[in-house]
C-alpha cells in the first residue's frame, strides 16, 4: 500500500490523524506527518482516514490488494524467463 497526500488540499481537519494515528500524525495547527508505506495491519484504518477526508487530500494505491498472489503467478514470470 502507498499513500500520498495533497499537502496543498489538505486543511488539517485531522480526521485521519484521528482514525489511524500510526500512519498520520499532525503537528501543530496544520502541519500533517504521514508514513507512505503502512503495513498490510493498518489497512483498514487507512481505508477510514481516507473516506473521511473532507476535502479528498488522500490518496491510496493499493488499499484493495490482499497482498497475495493470484494462483500461478509466480510460475508465469519464471516460465518467461
Amino acid at each position: 500500500m502507498r499513500l500520498v497526500v495533497d499537502l496543498n488540499k489538505c486543511q488539517g481537519y485531522a480526521q485521519c490523524a484521528f482514525l489511524a494515528p500510526s500512519v498520520f500524525t499532525l503537528y501543530g495547527e496544520e502541519s500533517l506527518v504521514y508514513d507512505p508505506r503502512p503495513g498490510r495491519e493498518q489497512r483498514e484504518r487507512v481505508a477510514r482516514a481516507v473516506a473521511a477526508c473532507p476535502v479528498q487530500a488522500i490518496t491510496a494505491e493499493g488499499l484493495d490488494d490482499t497482498g497475495e498472489e493470484p494462483a500461478g503467478a509466480g510460475r508465469e514470470a519464471s516460465d518467461a524467463r
